[in-house]
């Protein structure tokens, strides 16, 4: 082909076959509301009724790190519920929609295919009244809908509510045909929780739900669950936010349960009384996940030989396992002295049990009778890194996007570097650390955290306010969200006089900080806020 050829190309030229792949690379609501009616041919691609069986009628903008927007543009949203969905409901088998444009979209059509439904960033008490009413809403939910996702939106300062909680009691008992229930599990960050285990023995009911992911309160609510309300639940994933005593003695086994994932992001006392009986009820499972932090008064960490003892042996058929689990050994108060396992001990507790390939890292903190294992399945399978400290040695974690930071060692630039490179998706990151930095290194070649939206110092020494926030040292093209100790931003910016960190703050639209006043540079640096 000569030159001449290829400057006169049109994308009319190109065949349908290539069109239809340049389409799929669009969102499909953006593809339609681009392409249809353009001209003919587009029109016919377009609505191809094998390309449009699922909508996502939704556009996350992030405001900041917990203030997000999902709707789309007034004008979109018309030509759709006007020129597009009137063509397609029929056939449609999955739509995405957020609160703003719910009512307009469900009028549109009847979408008698329709088996999934995602209803993103809700108000707890609007999407209780959708529920409750004579709605389009509720006749999809209650007669048709088999999967459904729930989405809240998000503060995470508020505890748990009782209007949701009653949300997925009411969904549980009353959508007929539901076998799959994600219930504010679609986002990683976006966890709100619901506390059941005090409702009657008649809530909570369903004949027909499959698998069910959910974040709840306590243990008590994890328990409530799996006491026969769900007949035949098959995959629980569940977030528990404090695993505590219960009174619970429930010993009933639970052979229904195929698939089990426990998540806890606080510690626990309660592993061996509570977590361990539990799983020992499931005697059928095939996979096994667990996300936990467990302190301990015995000085022994949780290695391969005790998961092993304690719960593998107790599941004949489990198949696939997959685990990060930190113990810290708390201090009783009895001055003895304890030799504590090694990272070489803990490793080679795994050897030959059928694990796979396994992480670890050991810090013993002998002076305070103290010390922290970690060990996780690889690869990492987990968003969240918890008590990483100077211990870390590397690996790549690129499903991990928060992370906490913690030791009374200080942590230096080349740990912050490894950091950059192992977790190349970050987004959240807390340091929690008061020692200063023995070696302030500032180097040519920049640490760089591309996705870091949020940053949080408040419990960190004023070195790692520099460490970060000057663009000598870290470049953080997308930070939103700054936790941080007004005395810290003053001192690095020599009241708001240095201008090596307005780079890095140029885009910050949430300041959490204890009380301030703005000076006159104030705004020089924090532009947006």
């Amino acid at each position: 082909m000569n030159k001449s050829n290829i400057n006169n190309l049109n994308i009319l030229d190109l065949p349908d076959e290539i069109l239809l792949i340049i389409f799929n690379k669009l969102k499909t609501v953006d593809a339609l509301y681009l392409l249809v009616d353009v001209n003919e041919r587009f029109h016919r691609l377009v609505f191809n009724s094998l390309h449009i069986r699922n909508i996502d009628t939704t556009n996350m903008v992030i405001i900041s790190y917990y203030d997000r927007r999902f709707s789309i543009e007034n004008n979109i949203l018309s030509k759709i519920c006007e020129k597009i969905l009137p063509r397609i409901h029929h056939q449609l088998t999955e739509l995405i929609v957020e609160q703003n444009s719910m009512k307009s979209i469900l009028l549109t059509g009847n979408y008698p295919q329709l088996d999934s439904l995602s209803l993103v960033n809700f108000q707890k008490e609007i999407l209780f009244q959708y529920l409750t009413g004579n709605s389009i809403l509720h006749h999809l939910l209650t007669q048709q809908i088999q999967h459904l996702n729930i989405d809240i939106s998000y503060d995470p300062t508020l505890k748990s509510s009782k209007i949701l909680s009653c949300i997925f009691a009411f969904i549980l008992s009353t959508c007929k045909q539901l076998i799959n229930l994600n219930f504010c599990q679609l986002f990683y960050d976006r966890k709100s929780s619901i506390c059941i285990y005090k409702f009657p023995l008649t809530s909570c009911i369903s004949s027909t739900l499959i698998k069910l992911k959910v974040n709840v309160a306590t243990f008590d609510d994890c328990l409530y669950l799996l006491d026969g309300r769900l007949k035949h639940l098959s995959t629980l994933i569940i977030n528990v936010k404090r695993i505590s005593f219960s009174l619970s003695d429930n010993k009933k086994k639970l052979p229904e349960l195929k698939c089990f994932s426990l998540n806890s992001m606080e510690d626990t006392l309660y592993y061996d009384d509570q977590i361990i009986p539990l799983l020992h009820r499931m005697i059928n499972l095939k996979e096994l996940t667990l996300f936990l932090s467990v302190l301990t008064t015995s000085w022994t960490y949780i290695d391969g030989i005790q998961l092993h003892d304690q719960i593998l042996i107790y599941m004949p058929q489990l198949n696939k396992f997959t685990f990060s689990i930190i113990t810290t050994g708390v201090n009783d108060g009895k001055n003895i002295k304890i030799d504590l396992p090694s990272n070489k001990d803990i490793q080679r507790s795994f050897i030959g049990k059928g694990y796979g390939q396994v992480g670890s890292f050991v810090y013993n903190r002998k002076k305070y009778i103290v010390g922290t294992s970690h060990v996780y399945s690889l690869p990492y399978q987990f968003e969240y890194f918890f008590r990483l400290n100077n211990s870390f040695q590397g690996d790549i974690f690129d499903t991990v996007q928060c992370i906490t930071m913690i030791d009374g060692r200080p942590f230096e630039y080349n740990l912050f570097k490894r950091i950059s490179q192992c977790f190349p998706l970050l987004k959240e990151l807390s340091v929690i650390n008061y020692a200063p930095q023995k070696t302030k290194q500032h180097s040519s070649i920049l640490i760089i955290f591309p996705h870091l939206i949020l940053l949080n110092l408040v419990k960190a020494h004023v070195d790692y306010a520099e460490q970060f926030l000057y663009d000598k040292n870290t470049h953080l093209p997308a930070l939103l969200d700054l936790y941080i100790e007004y005395k810290s931003l003053v001192m690095i910016t020599n009241n708001f006089t240095n201008d090596t960190i307005c780079r890095n703050c140029a885009k910050i639209k949430k300041l959490h900080t204890n009380s301030f006043c703005r000076t006159q540079n104030f705004h020089h640096y924090f532009p947006l806020l």
